[in-house]
């Protein structure tokens, strides 16, 4: 009878690994070249057009697609408004008055849908969108594999569940990640998004007024002229994430880490003493090898979870479903 038994777990663990390989089998960078071969360009031309309108939309489109695989996987839940049957992830703590770029991925959405009809999935066009914002900003790229597939539904739990909060220590953020399948050599890449990209009064007004010995008693002073101290006043006054070359993505954020300069908790954490200290240490030192982490980690991510082949849909309109 254990024999029997080891013989049922060894197949059962063979379907497992068969069904995963399926799955990524069916991502590929070329999934669009005939179904739809202007596709990328499309996505593209549209988000550099948007970054040139605003430069801040680079970092909210690649935290949209962050925000998006962390929960269910990387299936354009996020973009789905509330509906009778379920409360989405838009108004998640961490989403609410935070999470931007739905108007851009909707108007790209909407010219592919002229191109080429029901063929390009709203996850895909979050994905690629992610790529293109960095490399806009001189950022790395990445060859994105596709073939997605978009959810039919979201849930508020699971946002409040899955996704880091900015005042999360590092203990939190490295076991989050690592559900994920991504390394802490992830997570600090990945963190390393925040060397563009604003931040609210709320969420570093802690930070910047606990006088505790991390933080750069200049730095802390210089926040404190757009963020006062008394909670709600100025609550959603922003403030870039590095005061350095904000709208550049570069490793000046590991440096301001180094110099106890991150703007948020959640940042400084990374170079606090602990395990992350020497990945912050390598990537100061030398921005090529944190481009290329960072390109990398963004594909893992990109992988988590997809919805392929005959699972989900492919939306027309991304807030809602068919």
């Amino acid at each position: 009878m254990a024999s029997r038994g080891l013989i049922l777990l060894t197949f059962s663990l063979s379907l497992l690994l068969l069904s995963c390989s399926s799955t990524q089998a069916q991502l590929s960078a070329n999934f669009y070249s005939s179904t739809c071969p202007n596709a990328l360009s499309t996505i593209r031309s549209g988000i550099r057009t948007a970054v040139q309108r605003e430069r801040r939309m680079a970092a909210s489109l690649i935290r949209l697609h962050f925000h998006d695989c962390f929960v269910q996987g990387c299936d354009a839940s996020v973009l789905l408004d509330d509906t009778s049957s379920f409360t989405g992830e838009k108004t998640a703590r961490n989403n609410r008055n935070s999470v931007r770029g739905f108007n851009v991925i909707d108007a790209v959405k909407s010219q592919l849908e002229t191109l080429c009809p029901g063929v390009v999935s709203c996850a895909d066009v979050v994905a690629v969108a992610a790529r293109d914002a960095s490399a806009a900003v001189g950022g790395p790229s990445w060859a994105v594999t596709l073939g997605r597939r978009d959810s039919t539904s979201a849930t508020l739990a699971a946002a409040e569940a899955n996704l880091p909060s900015f005042n999360d220590g590092l203990d939190r953020l490295v076991n989050l990640f690592g559900t994920k399948g991504l390394s802490a050599r992830d997570m600090v890449a990945l963190s390393g998004s925040h060397t563009i990209g604003q931040a609210r009064c709320a969420t570093f007004r802690g930070r910047i007024y606990n006088n505790g010995s991390n933080i750069d008693a200049n730095f802390a002073t210089t926040r404190r002229r757009q963020c006062p101290s008394a909670a709600g006043d100025g609550n959603d006054n922003l403030a870039p994430l590095d005061l350095v070359t904000p709208n550049s993505f570069d490793n000046n954020y590991f440096r301001n880490l180094v110099q106890r300069r991150g703007l948020l908790q959640s940042d400084q954490v990374l170079f606090s003493g602990g395990s992350t200290d020497g990945i912050v240490n390598e990537y100061s030192r030398n921005g090529r090898v944190f481009s290329s982490d960072f390109a990398a980690a963004m594909v893992r991510m990109g992988s988590i979870e997809p919805l392929t082949g005959s699972q989900g849909q492919v939306r027309r309109v991304c807030s809602v479903v068919n």
